[in-house]
């Protein structure tokens, strides 16, 4: 029987420039994952406007990891 763990990260993007403030967030939660035997299966992406005035987009991370079996 195959084992899952699934988690949401929000990323923010930068108002100027290009690219996420926070993708070693998300590089912690694969990391964290992988160190307890899972890998990586499924990643999705919803994305939501900004709020505020300096505020960039947010984009919802959700991540499915598979146990990994031992044969």
């Amino acid at each position: 029987m195959q084992q899952y763990v699934v988690l949401q990260v929000v990323l923010k993007e930068k108002f100027i420039g290009t690219g996420s403030g926070n993708l070693s967030e998300l590089e912690k939660v694969v990391n964290a994952q992988a160190s307890k035997g899972y890998r990586l299966h499924t990643i999705s992406t919803t994305s939501s406007g900004s709020k505020g005035l300096m505020g960039g987009d947010r984009i919802q991370a959700t991540l499915v990891f598979e146990k990994l079996q031992l044969i």
